[in-house]
């Protein structure tokens, strides 16, 4: 998708799969199977199935969605056992349709058996995301607006929900506090009894960066910063924030917030967040904006069901 013209903001940074997600995953993988194992072991599979003998498992959707978490299901195989072979048949992002094998499980039984649920749950919650971002993005095509992610994640698994928008072909919003200035109402309430308004914040929110940063660190830094009313925008632009996050307003509001960036400050990138989702966001990215923010598909989307299924 082409970035609008007047989106020239620094972009976030954008999560793709990486030694750096893989190191992620293997930490977490460590907690993951402490939860399921205890400091124990699978009884069932030590009582049952014979130590040599091996299995050849097919990873299979049982409904038709977007996968997501393949390369991270492979790092949680092997930090199981080094042995298990996880062998992606797809790559992430692939719609797939009920029935149709995404990978292969193989190894020993007991091993792949230890495996199985942390393996499906991992799959099954960032498919999930993956394919209820797709949802989004299918519904705002035919404009240039972008469908972004929040902070709204699972706690430790931030990373990994926001990889799985992008899967789904979205975008990552800020990953953290560390990485933007977003000035939210919060903020603006603590600042009032100081008598400082919005446009203010956004002018010492820039010399901050100016004075804290090098230059490169500071040019890639985005200011941006939230308001609720058109009444707000005009002043706000005029202290030139690099986005404004446009809360919670109606379709006809965003775009007279649409109208007077394009005639004020055509450069401010404009964000619509608020009840953003499939059966609103046609609407919502008709309107003009130049993206929307959304935690609907990390807080709230089904996960995707997938079993592993013996051959």
């Amino acid at each position: 998708m082409p970035i609008p013209a007047s989106a020239v903001a620094p972009e976030f940074e954008q999560l793709a799969w990486s030694d750096r997600l893989a190191d992620h995953v293997r930490r977490l993988a460590g907690d993951w199977l402490a939860e399921d194992l205890g400091h124990e072991c699978d009884w069932t599979s030590l009582a049952l199935v014979p130590a040599t003998a091996r299995s050849d498992l097919a990873v299979v959707a049982r409904r038709s969605g977007v996968v997501a978490g393949l390369p991270a299901a492979a790092v949680v195989a092997t930090a199981i056992d080094p042995t298990l072979r996880f062998t992606p048949l797809i790559e992430d992002g692939r719609g797939v349709t009920t029935g149709e094998t995404v990978a292969r499980l193989e190894g020993l039984t007991r091993s792949v058996l230890t495996a199985e649920r942390t393996v499906l749950n991992l799959l099954g919650r960032l498919s999930g995301v993956a394919t209820a971002t797709r949802r989004l993005v299918d519904a705002a095509a035919g404009t240039d607006c972008r469908v972004y992610d929040t902070r709204k994640t699972v706690p430790g698994w931030r990373l990994l929900d926001k990889y799985a928008t992008r899967a789904g072909g979205g975008w990552n919003h800020r990953l953290g506090l560390y990485d933007a200035i977003l000035i939210k109402d919060n903020h603006l309430a603590a600042l009032a009894g100081e008598g400082i308004a919005p446009a203010e914040a956004v002018r010492r929110a820039r010399a901050f960066v100016a004075a804290a940063f090098r230059p490169e660190r500071a040019a890639a830094m985005v200011v941006e910063i939230e308001i609720d009313g058109i009444a707000q925008l005009e002043t706000v632009l005029a202290a030139e924030p690099d986005v404004v996050l446009l809360d919670n307003m109606q379709p006809d509001e965003l775009a007279g917030c649409v109208a007077l960036r394009d005639t004020k400050a055509p450069r401010v990138v404009l964000e619509a967040s608020g009840g953003i989702r499939p059966e609103t966001v046609a609407a919502i990215a008709a309107t003009g904006v130049d993206r929307v923010s959304t935690g609907w598909p990390t807080h709230d989307a089904p996960w995707i069901d997938l079993a592993l299924d013996w051959q």
